[in-house]
């Protein structure tokens, strides 16, 4: 994730994924346990873009997550037609989670965003058995969320 700030207070500065899935799946794939995928999901987070605290709003929240995530959707900075998400979180593990989304889905033809498999993706990673459901439910309403957003532009 790139780390430029904000131009204006309100503005936020989109995720762009500074690698594919393909290339987070052979990272994962380097550490032996869960406690170092962790640490590594969490340093992914903590390269978020810096997201302005005006926007840190209840119109922005997400709604089903145990942790507070705001998210506000834009699209690529070089394609419009791309769609892109700014996003934060006052958890540093749901930042990393973020991160994941923003390779997911950011970057992504808007029609395109809705065909992505997230779930598939995550249990690629072996999410399924390491996320609490608390977790998994406030995932499952992030990208609900990065759907229905994508979805309206």
């Amino acid at each position: 994730m790139s780390l430029p700030s904000p131009t204006a207070p309100d503005q936020p500065v989109m995720i762009v994924p500074q690698m594919t899935f393909a290339e987070l799946k052979e990272n994962f794939e380097l550490f032996d346990d869960w406690e170092d995928r962790y640490e590594y999901i969490i340093d992914l987070g903590r390269k978020l873009p810096l997201f302005p605290a005006a926007l840190q709003t209840e119109a922005h929240k997400v709604r089903g997550c145990m942790s507070q995530v705001w998210l506000v959707p834009g699209h690529a900075k070089d394609d419009p037609s791309k769609f892109s998400f700014a996003a934060d979180s006052d958890s540093v593990i749901v930042k990393g989670l973020i991160a994941v989304l923003g390779i997911l889905f950011s970057g992504q033809k808007q029609l395109d965003v809705a065909q992505i498999d997230p779930e598939a993706a995550l249990r690629e990673l072996g999410f399924e058995q390491h996320l609490a459901p608390s977790r998994r439910n406030g995932l499952v309403a992030m990208v609900q969320k990065i759907r229905k957003y994508a979805a309206k532009k």
